[in-house]
C-alpha cells in the first residue's frame, strides 16, 4: 500500500459568484440581506448630476485565504476614476463564502455615457461591466442644449 503525501493548498483566488449595482442593501432580522433597486442603467433628466448613494454587491466563493477587493467606477474615457473603494476579507475553506457591500455616497457623473464597473480580487479583475447613464429629459421639457464643438 502506497501513501501519498497531498500539499494542502494555503491560498486560492476566489470566484466572483456575483456582482450587482443597487441603490441600496439592508439586512433583515435573520441576517439575510435584501438588494433594493438593481441598477442596469441610470437615466437621469440633466448633467451634471450628484447620485447619493450607490451600492455594489459582491458575492465571493471557492478561494482559501485572505484577499484584497478593490471596485472602481470608471468614466467614460475609461481612465478617470469616479469612485473607487476597498475592503479586505477572509476565506478559510473552498465552501465558504463571502459577501462584500461597497457603498459609494455622492457620485458626480459629468457627462452621459457607458460608465464601467471593475471588480478586482488582489490587483486581478474579475468583472467589468458596463453602466450607461442616458440623459432623458423629464417630460414637457425640451432637451437640454449640446456645447458646440470649435475646431
Amino acid at each position: 500500500m502506497e501513501i501519498h503525501n497531498f500539499m494542502q493548498a494555503t491560498r486560492i483566488l476566489p470566484d466572483l459568484q456575483c456582482s450587482l449595482l443597487c441603490e441600496e442593501v439592508r439586512q433583515e432580522v435573520n441576517g439575510n440581506l435584501f438588494l433594493i433597486g438593481v441598477v442596469h442603467y441610470l437615466r437621469i433628466p440633466q448633467l451634471p448630476i450628484v447620485a447619493a448613494r450607490i451600492c455594489v454587491f459582491n458575492r465571493w466563493t471557492a478561494g482559501i485565504g485572505q484577499f484584497n477587493e478593490s471596485v472602481r467606477l470608471i468614466a467614460p474615457d475609461q481612465t478617470t476614476v469616479v469612485s473607487k473603494g476597498e475592503s479586505k476579507f477572509e476565506l478559510r475553506d473552498p465552501s465558504m463564502s463571502a459577501t462584500n457591500v461597497m457603498f459609494f455616497g455622492n457620485v458626480k457623473f459629468e457627462t452621459a455615457g457607458t460608465y464601467f464597473i471593475e471588480v478586482n480580487v488582489d490587483d486581478v479583475m474579475k468583472l467589468r461591466y458596463p453602466l450607461p447613464v442616458v440623459v432623458v429629459p423629464p417630460p414637457g421639457q425640451p432637451p437640454a442644449p449640446t456645447p458646440e464643438k470649435t475646431a
